[in-house]
């Protein structure tokens, strides 16, 4: 039997199903793959005691046992990420604040998993307050990079990606405001997909920006996966104004789709705005190259808006949405001491930000909008690097340079995310390959808003015609396999 902690999310949700394997040999596998794995590179934190674990797994097999199958996550582990709460377990947003803070109830996208059948074993690793790409805090430490462990892993759903990627979970939920679903999976070599907003309601509220720029969504191993925890997470909620309320179970059927004739434009660093690390642009277009060999035209384009009026939009409005999460400890002199350097960065920008520039930064959001979509009635999607430098050393916070130019933010670095965030477009970030010293990259694959499931259908056919995230980590030594052959 194919090895347990190989298998697909879907593979396990059928073999639990079908009771080929029983949700108690689910769950020690996992937790002996973390015990063997997890420590050297901190993905999983707040790891709840096996016995409980492999209780709660017995329960389920008695479930099922008595014909009562919860949904097709029945028995399967999942860890969330430390920005959402998970009722009786840790919830630190990676900050010494809130080190011993336990949650009291499910957040709604955990809430939607639990009723599926998902079973929370703990936390994944993020950066405070889920603040910047490079996952480390105070709390629990940095994450490493599954491809080479002197390099990090992204952030801020770092330790989703990575604990993908090393096989210590079947499929992950992450947040994306600033690249967070894109960047780390592009460095883990999986698959992250940040949805149109709205898609993915959150409920209760506790960063009071993720409802204007951020959005929760799923990561995997398999777009398919991918597209199977986004129909649980996905659907309308009355709570949330901005919730779509289109039926997610469309996400849940085969992606199978032809592209022959699709047009996709290639933004590459846009005519050299982009400062980006040489050998990521090569691996972009060779994987241009494999949606070509499926029927795609692809075309070299710009994006017809000023860059640069993107970024001071992106400035101002992030900053003064953080002052609402982090205005109140920034208030505190002594809390004020306990948070990051970007953490006071972003409050003090915020506080500096005028009632004009809010304004003058919303119109310029709502143009670019209305460019995007003139956009995509020349292509049917838009294709970019993820990220302007490879995985970088795990002690650096933020890259300074790159390509030479200096970095004037601790996010500057991350610039090639922005645009798509700010339109609320929906973006799978796909692996494209390793660089010349092994390290992962990827490419988002951009669509209009609201075309999620067109996005999710290019990047599976994307998938069938590439190895590259077949490819598991070499670190990733497997233990040895238990009784049954079950590890």
């Amino acid at each position: 039997m194919t090895r347990i902690t190989s298998l697909t999310a879907l593979e396990l949700s059928t073999a639990i199903r079908l009771r080929r394997v029983s949700c108690r040999e689910v769950m020690a596998a996992y937790l002996d793959r973390i015990d063997a794995i997890n420590p050297r590179f901190n993905a999983i934190v707040a790891l709840q005691p096996r016995d409980a674990l492999l209780a709660q797994a017995d329960e389920r097999d008695a479930q099922l046992a008595r014909g009562e199958y919860l949904g097709w996550m029945h028995g399967m582990p999942q860890a969330i990420k430390d920005l959402s709460p998970v009722a009786g377990l840790p919830l630190t947003r990676g900050s010494p604040l809130f080190a011993r803070q336990v949650a009291t109830q499910d957040g709604l996208m955990v809430s939607r998993m639990r009723a599926a059948g998902a079973i929370f074993i703990g936390k994944t690793n993020t950066p405070e307050f889920g603040l910047g790409s490079q996952t480390y805090n105070p709390v629990w430490g940095a994450t490493r990079n599954p491809y080479d462990d002197s390099r990090c892993a992204g952030g801020s759903s770092g330790g989703a990606a990575a604990a993908l990627a090393l096989g210590l979970l079947p499929v992950a939920d992450g947040s994306d405001m600033g690249g967070s679903l894109r960047n780390p999976a592009a460095y883990c070599n999986v698959f992250g997909f940040r949805p149109t907003q709205g898609r993915v309601p959150k409920w209760p509220e506790i960063d009071a920006y993720l409802q204007q720029l951020g959005t929760e969504g799923p990561m995997g191993r398999t777009v398919t996966d991918v597209a199977r925890l986004l129909a649980t997470q996905a659907g309308f909620d009355p709570r949330c104004p901005l919730a779509l309320s289109d039926d997610p179970s469309m996400f849940a059927g085969p992606l199978d789709r032809a592209f022959q004739g699709a047009r996709v434009g290639w933004l590459g660093d846009l005519d050299g705005y982009y400062p980006i690390e040489s050998g990521i642009l090569p691996l972009c277009e060779d994987a241009l190259g494999a949606l070509a060999g499926i029927g795609c035209v692809v075309e070299p384009t710009g994006i017809g808006f000023d860059p640069r009026r993107l970024w001071t939009c992106w400035i101002h409005l992030r900053s003064v949405l953080n002052v609402g999460t982090l205005g109140a400890l920034y208030a505190d002199p002594a809390k004020r001491e306990l948070i990051k350097p970007e953490a006071r960065w972003e409050v003090e920008a915020g506080l500096a930000t005028s009632a004009q520039q809010v304004s003058a930064a919303s119109v310029v959001r709502t143009e670019w909008h209305a460019q995007v979509l003139r956009l995509f009635e020349r292509f049917d999607y838009l294709a970019v690097p993820t990220a302007q430098v490879f995985p970088f050393d795990v002690q650096t916070h933020w890259p300074a340079q790159i390509a030479g130019r200096q970095m004037d933010t601790y996010h500057r670095w991350m610039e090639i995310v922005v645009p798509w965030t700010l339109a609320g477009c929906p973006v799978l970030s796909v692996p494209v390959g390793f660089g010349a010293t092994g390290l992962p990259m990827g490419m988002q694959l951009i669509g209009k808003p609201r075309a999620d499931l067109a996005v999710l259908q290019l990047g599976h056919a994307y998938e069938q015609v590439v190895d590259w995230p077949r490819r598991p980590p070499p670190l990733a030594v497997e233990p040895p396999a238990g009784p049954g052959g079950a590890a």
